[in-house]
């Protein structure tokens, strides 16, 4: 097939929409009819240094997407498909792109190293394309440095592609040995020092060894210390960047160097570029992060034995640390309150501020307290919003005890600069302060005494009311204090401060959500946000208000229905509106619909509310899907069986979220309302079942599905079989290999991190729940004994966890109820299989001595099922 590849790669980047569409589409079929020959010309475009840069990038491009995606499932397809190509056409490919790295053309040479990288990403872990590192490194002692640079940048996107363990020790030492080399000062081309320094960012994960050997890492880090000095900007942007990484991965081996590296980022701070600066502050927010997640081990009593001793760097730096922090607050920028994505040296700053006092608590405060008396009274707005941002920041971390007396006295200078102050940054930094004074120092579980007492609600609310027609930026700031003043008395009983106010609170956010300028700084969500909020933490003495509201929301989701013809902006900003008026609903039908005092004259609306519902399903747009089927989902709950007349109409779209892949938190919402559904409806669900299971049952074994949808699909099943009792029969032969397979799987999975344990254990949960319900909707039905030939790989499985000793609490509950209802359900069957069980007795004592009280609640429930079953 001859083709002129460079032409018909210029035409696809055409600014003439057809001859681009065109140029598209051969390029497909040429993929189509022949990979190999497809992939080969694009390798040989981009070595050919006669032809276009234009040509050459796009062709680099191609190739790099044709080795990989971002969905998982697509990744691996990739992978497979490049390992099974010629092996003859992939060394060819392979030695074009190394060719291209002593390309002139700077373009040509990065997109090259970024497609080597991924092909050692699939080859290296599968042990091919051994000589690949050996021939980078033996570009590195060349003389021109374009290739010195273009080598040590593929070094550093392997590192990135290629997992530490798949290289060994030996090869990773050569890599650190020349990446460090690189960024020594004594190499002379910036652009060498650059690569160098960012190839390091990317390796530091391999370094695990020589960062525990002194010398080793006494080096490493003279030479990133030292590039944080090189005259250019972006070398000591890279070096910080560096030191950050190092922060994180190497906390503990950092002591040595705390001194040096506190002055290098002072140095930096105080005068260096502003990107270079940022840096050097996320050093310090960095070591923040490392000692609240090690303190925060130290103080749950099951891991007093932490890895990672903590060495107080931050507590030991205070002195110094903070004035640095407090000096960087007074460079802010004139319109960064205006800008959602604005960060900016002052913004770094009170975020470092706010974490360090979350790492030492009380000892901050003295450190703050004089800056903030000292300037939040002068004239310049800088001065002001300096003072109150440092204030603001320190409210979480330090006790209630320190904090209360400070708060009691900056309150109403603070509601006065709310309304009085002529700046707006200082505006908006105070209402996000008092915000945070109401997230932190308000609510029933304070020890100390309020900081809001009946005497200064009303003038509170007088000052966020009035503040909320104020600016967009500083209204929305408004809402935000306003939603946790309301937060703070969710548990008020049936005497909230707020009730009084509560008719002009509502009304006021209403008003709000409807100004012109909504739009502009989320002050539209923030409303709704913040009036959900009032709703959810409203008294019964307040429903008659919440019952008026029903009318006026479902109104505003009418109109936005009614809709004539809209642009795309205009689509997603009424998408955007639904979605919060689903929200909305959702809320007041969780709290109407829970209380018995309002709940009959309230399932009035259903229907109506329920037809709204309907036609935003209509409206294809997966937020708004997210919304409306919660809605719906807390509308089931509160009408119970008399949800099952919407079921013939609404059926169709719970089938569709199901099948909805794509947008996976539609269908994770989904499977929660199904089992919604299921304690709502009971057996009147039945007509539904063969649909619902059968999605039910493709969800799981799709490979297209987000894995975070599994653990509730598998809970599902038990909400089902609760629901429709021994009906549940048909579906026993589909669901029970599948939650076999599935406990197999997990009860053997070594997680690799946290983040694995967690997945691993949610499915755990879900494969439990499921049991659980099955077992429990077979109980004193004459089809309890199919049930008996399931019952030993149950066991085996609760068996399997209790030897892996990584459960968590939640699975540790759940496996002992499922223990129960086993014995429970079957009986005497049921008795000798749990005496034949290696391991049950000792992990109903280990239950039954449990701290946790529902832990030892639900092991009290099983031992009485078990000795039933037994002694039977």
């Amino acid at each position: 097939m001859s083709l002129d590849v460079t032409q018909i790669l210029l035409s696809a980047q055409s600014a003439d929409g057809s001859v681009r569409k065109h140029a598209e589409e051969s390029l497909k079929q040429f993929q189509e009819q022949n990979l190999p020959g497809f992939l080969l010309s694009l390798s040989t475009e981009l070595a050919n240094n006669e032809k276009p840069e234009e040509s050459r990038r796009l062709a680099g491009l191609i190739l790099k997407n044709a080795l990989d995606a971002k969905e998982q499932h697509r990744k691996s397809e990739l992978f497979q498909r490049w390992l099974t190509l010629d092996a003859g056409v992939k060394a060819q490919i392979k030695s074009m792109l190394l060719q291209t790295l002593s390309s002139p053309v700077a373009s040509a040479r990065s997109t090259s190293s970024q497609v080597i990288a991924k092909i050692a990403g699939i080859e290296i872990p599968q042990k091919l394309w051994p000589e690949l590192i050996a021939s980078l490194l033996s570009n590195i002692h060349q003389v021109q440095p374009n290739v010195k640079q273009a080598t040590l940048e593929t070094l550093g996107y392997l590192c990135e592609e290629v997992s530490p363990e798949a290289v060994d020790q030996d090869q990773v030492n050569k890599i650190l040995t020349a990446v460090v080399q690189g960024m020594n000062a004594s190499e002379g081309n910036s652009e060498v020092r650059l690569a160098a320094t960012r190839a390091l960012y990317n390796a530091l994960g391999f370094a695990q060894v020589n960062f525990s050997n002194d010398m080793e890492r006494d080096y490493i880090m003279r030479v990133v210390c030292e590039a944080t000095q090189s005259p250019e900007v972006k070398i000591r942007q890279a070096a910080f960047e560096c030191l950050v990484a190092i922060s994180s991965t190497y906390y503990d081996k950092l002591a040595t160097y705390m001194q040096d590296i506190f002055n290098i980022t002072a140095k930096a701070v105080r005068g260096d570029e502003e990107s270079v600066a940022l840096q050097a502050i996320e050093f310090w927010s960095s070591i923040c992060d490392e000692e609240i997640d090690i303190l925060d081990e130290y103080s749950s009593e099951f891991t007093a034995d932490s890895d990672v001793p903590c060495y107080y760097f931050i507590k030991q730096a205070l002195p110094a640390l903070v004035p640095m922090l407090l000096e960087t607050l007074l460079k802010q920028e004139d319109d960064q309150d205006l800008d959602e994505g604005a960060w900016n040296l002052a913004m770094a700053g009170g975020t470092c501020l706010g974490l360090v006092a979350r790492t030492v608590g009380d000892d901050i405060v003295p450190l703050v307290m004089p800056f903030v008396e000292e300037n939040i009274t002068k004239p310049d707005w800088r001065h002001r919003e300096a003072a109150t941002y440092a204030f603001g920041s320190i409210l979480e971390g330090p006790s209630a005890d320190k904090l209360t007396p400070l708060v009691n006295v900056a309150l109403n200078f603070m509601l006065s600069a709310l309304v009085k102050d002529p700046n707006n940054h200082v505006k908006d930094t105070t209402a996000w302060t008092l915000g945070r004074i109401f997230e932190f120092l308000h609510g029933s579980a304070l020890e100390t005494a309020p900081v809001i007492t009946a005497e200064n609600c009303q003038q509170i609310l007088t000052v966020l009311l009035q503040s909320m027609k104020d600016v967009p930026n500083v209204a929305e700031k408004a809402c935000g204090a306003l939603y946790f003043l309301a937060q703070g008395y969710v548990d008020a009983g049936s005497a909230s401060p707020l009730s009084p106010f509560f008719q002009d609170i509502v009304q006021a956010l209403l008003v709000t959500s409807h100004r012109e300028d909504a739009g502009e700084s989320r002050l539209r969500t923030a409303a709704y946000e913040t009036l959900n909020e009032v709703v959810r933490c409203s008294t019964e003495e307040t429903a008659p208000i919440v019952m008026q509201l029903v009318p006026v929301i479902m109104m505003e989701l009418h109109q936005t229905l009614e809709a004539g013809k809209l642009s795309t902006d205009e689509r997603e900003k009424r998408s955007d509106l639904q979605g919060l008026l689903c929200g909305c609903l959702q809320v007041i039908i969780q709290k109407l619909g829970g209380m018995e005092s309002t709940k009959f004259s309230f399932l009035q609306y259903a229907d109506q509310m329920m037809d709204l519902f309907l036609r935003v399903f209509a409206c294809r747009n997966a937020t708004v899907h997210e919304e409306a089927m919660l809605a719906i989902g807390a509308l089931a709950y509160a009408a119970g069986s008399n949800f099952a007349k919407y079921m013939a109409q609404f059926y169709q779209y719970l089938e569709m979220g199901l099948q909805n892949f794509e947008e996976y938190q539609v269908c994770a919402i989904t499977v929660g309302v199904v089992g919604d559904l299921c304690r709502a409806l009971e057996d009147k669900i039945l007509p539904y079942c063969d649909g619902i299971m059968t999605q039910l049952l493709k969800d799981l074994s799709s490979n297209q599905l987000h894995r975070s949808v599994k653990p509730p699909t598998f809970s599902c099943f038990g909400d089902i079989a609760l629901a429709i009792g021994e009906n549940f029969e048909k579906y026993l032969i589909y669901a029970m290999p599948m939650l076999q397979s599935a406990a197999d799987l997990s009860a053997h999975t070594t997680a690799a991190d946290d983040e694995m344990l967690d997945y691993t254990n949610q499915l755990r949960n879900g494969i439990l729940e499921a049991y659980s319900g099955i077992l429990q909707g077979f109980k004193s039905s004459p089809k309890t004994q199919l049930l008996m030939p399931y019952a030993p790989h149950i066991l085996q499985f609760l068996d399997a966890l209790h030897n892996g000793k990584d459960m968590d609490d939640s699975v540790m509950k759940t496996a002992i109820g499922v223990l129960g209802d086993l014995a429970d359900t079957l009986g005497v069957h049921a008795g000798p299989l749990i005496n034949q069980s290696t391991s049950s007795k000792q992990f109903l004592d280990e239950c039954l001595s449990s701290d946790d009280p529902l832990v030892k609640e639900s092991a009290d429930w099983a031992r009485i099922a078990i000795s039933r079953a037994v002694s039977g």
